[in-house]
């Protein structure tokens, strides 16, 4: 099975070294693992996704996606607009901007076709039903439309790699069943990899594995 993910003991601190996040982590994830980052709010989750994307450089130790070093500044570049998809908990839309616009940016930015581009967001937005909404704009939409549509913009250069930092954290309890079950569905009918960040261990008992991460660490795993 293709790794997909390698972090090897990678260090991250902030404020000039005096806050470290990120001591010593090490993981592999393989290509179609489903994976969550379990623990409190503090504990590096989003820190770790974060420098699995490249949105933040480490201060050592390495990080390879797909194959790839994310040091230099144009792989991860690379990486973010071909590879890598990344779903916030706050879903990060252009309120101004319909929703088609919003999930035609990645698209734009990979340098893909137009036509290309409608093709494949017609399909995804079927797939998460907002096929009617995307000529609204963002700030019309509701809580639960903006993450559909947040995944739908994640999912638009069909990443190999997908990154979620609590995505149904801002949801109700419907919208947040029905959000985690498309993400499932998405991802592993396309095989996949996702990288989940949750406190919530409802979702994260649906996941391959369960990293258990603590004080920057990760302190332990369960199937």
């Amino acid at each position: 099975m293709i790794t997909q993910v390698t972090v090897t003991d990678v260090w991250k601190s902030f404020d000039g070294g005096r806050i470290e996040v990120l001591k010593g982590v090490s993981l592999e994830v393989r290509q179609g693992e489903v994976i969550a980052l379990c623990g409190t709010s503090g504990c590096g989750k989003s820190t770790l996704l974060n420098v699995i994307s490249g949105l933040e450089e480490v201060d050592r130790g390495l990080v390879r996606v797909a194959g790839r070093d994310v040091v230099e500044e144009s792989t991860r570049v690379d990486l973010l607009r071909k590879h890598i998809g990344y779903v916030f908990q706050l879903h990060h839309l252009m309120p101004d901007l319909t929703l088609a616009e919003n999930c035609l940016l990645p698209v734009i930015a990979a340098g893909g076709g137009k036509q290309q581009g409608w093709e494949r967001l017609r399909e995804l937005a079927a797939a998460t039903g907002v096929s009617h909404r995307l000529g609204q704009r963002v700030r019309e939409l509701s809580g639960g439309e903006r993450q559909r549509g947040a995944l739908v913009r994640s999912l638009m250069n069909d990443p190999q790699v997908l990154l979620c930092d609590e995505p149904t954290g801002a949801l109700d309890e419907s919208n947040r069943e029905k959000v985690f079950e498309l993400l499932l569905e998405l991802v592993r009918e396309r095989g996949r990899t996702m990288i989940l960040a949750t406190h919530d261990m409802e979702l994260a008992r649906r996941c391959d594995r369960r990293l258990r991460m603590r004080d920057g660490t990760i302190e332990g795993e369960d199937r």
